[in-house]
This record gives structure tokens, C-alpha cells and sequence, in this order.
């Protein structure tokens, strides 16, 4: 089994490669580089490197969201292509999963809550929480004095660009509840990766054209187009 991983949640974004549930390669992108000028050099560096033609990949897979509107639809149109291209599927996996994935390792083994935090920009972040691996609610959108409101007295390990931006925030409001994964931002591609290996294993095989975005907020030009329709 062979996957190809890609995600463009954020500003970073990477590719990863998966053959028989270990990750044997993961590119962390360049945030100084357009994502959709650099994608297609990220992909074929990584494929080069690995020794692995297109033909030979199984599946494809790339982060849904939530994150940049832009990141989004150039991430998962890249990805669309390619399995299109190939006859392949293409397996859509949450960024919040991926993060989830990433901090409940071994050293965060046990029931814990964790805060997945995605920096949604405006002052605000897209924010999920799980505990014992599993998600507790529906994602929401809101500001870090909301969110952190709900959470004093109760440890909580944050993880996610989010939380990276509002650390100091976190630490003056919590104190000694809050912990944070290292790195409190990590590259989730090798987490998309193996989590889209779990489900093409369980036999799933989604149509490429099924993937369906996980954005949280409405784009600015639907709000546009909301207020509008309100006078």
C-alpha cells in the first residue's frame, strides 16, 4: 500500500509519502513560496526521492480543513487531479484528526484533553477538543478569551498553529493547566498520511470529486453576500 499525502492548511503545508503504515518520507513546504507555485516541484522532489512513480501510488490523500480558503481549494484541487489522473481515490482527512494523531502519542498516553487550535486569523481560531482520542463536539470558530473561558480549572495539552500564535495568551490565562505538544505546531502531512492508510485498509475508496472542504467560517464573499441580502 502506497499513499500520497498533501496538506495546505497552513501557511507551511507538506507532502508525505506512505508505504505499509510507516511515513518513509515528509517535505515541509516553503512559507515564503506561493503554495500553488511550489506544489508541484514539493510532490515530484518527494516522489523522487522515495523512488516512487504516480503509477505505483494506491491512494491519495490530503487535509480538508480547516484553514486558509485559498490553501484549501488549491490543496485539494492538486489532489483531485492526480487521482483522477491515476484512477485512484482520494481519501479526505480533517486537519484537526491529523493534529490529534500527531499529539497523542506515548508521551500523551491516557485520558487527556486536548485542544487542537488553527489559527483562522482575525484574532481567532478554529478549535476542536478531544479527549481519550475522541472529538467532544463540532468545530467551531471563536476567539482564543472564549474558548480558554470554558477551560479554566481543567488541564488541557493545546497543540496547533493556533495555539503557537496565542501561547502567551494560554499560559497567562491557565497557568500550570495548560501544556503544550512539541513542537506546539507540528507538520500533520505524515498524519494525514497514516490515517488515510487506516481507512483504505478498512476499504475505503472515495471518489476523487467527493471531498468536501472543512471550513468552520463562511468565506468573506458569502458574508458579502449575506449582508446584502439582509437590506
Amino acid at each position: 500500500m502506497v499513499i500520497l499525502s498533501l496538506d495546505t492548511t497552513t501557511r507551511n503545508g507538506g507532502c508525505a509519502l506512505l508505504r505499509d503504515d510507516f511515513v518513509v518520507r515528509e517535505h515541509i513546504g516553503d512559507p515564503s513560496r506561493d503554495q500553488a507555485e511550489r506544489l508541484p516541484g514539493d510532490i515530484a522532489a518527494l516522489l523522487q526521492a522515495a523512488r516512487v512513480r504516480l503509477a505505483d501510488i494506491d491512494a491519495f490523500a490530503v487535509a480538508t480543513g480547516p484553514g486558509s480558503f485559498t490553501g484549501l481549494r488549491v490543496g485539494i484541487a492538486t489532489m483531485q487531479g492526480l487521482a483522477m489522473s491515476s484512477g485512484q481515490p482520494l481519501i479526505g482527512v480533517s486537519a484537526f484528526d491529523a493534529l490529534a494523531a500527531v499529539a497523542l502519542g506515548p508521551s500523551l498516553a491516557g485520558p487527556v484533553r486536548l485542544a487542537t487550535w488553527i489559527d483562522a486569523w482575525r484574532g481567532e481560531v478554529f478549535a476542536v477538543e478531544y479527549r481519550d482520542g475522541q472529538q467532544l463536539a463540532e468545530p467551531v470558530v471563536a476567539s482564543p478569551d472564549v474558548l480558554l473561558g470554558a477551560l479554566k480549572g481543567r488541564d488541557a495539552v493545546f497543540t496547533g498553529d493556533g495555539a503557537a500564535v496565542f501561547e502567551a495568551r494560554i499560559r497567562e490565562t491557565l497557568g500550570e493547566t495548560a501544556r503544550f505538544t512539541a513542537p506546539i505546531a507540528p507538520p500533520i502531512a505524515g498524519a494525514v498520511a497514516l490515517l488515510a492508510g487506516q481507512a483504505f485498509r478498512r476499504g475505503e475508496r472515495p471518489l476523487p470529486h467527493a471531498i468536501r472542504p472543512i471550513y468552520v467560517r463562511r468565506s468573506d464573499a458569502e458574508l458579502a453576500a449575506a449582508r446584502k441580502g439582509t437590506r
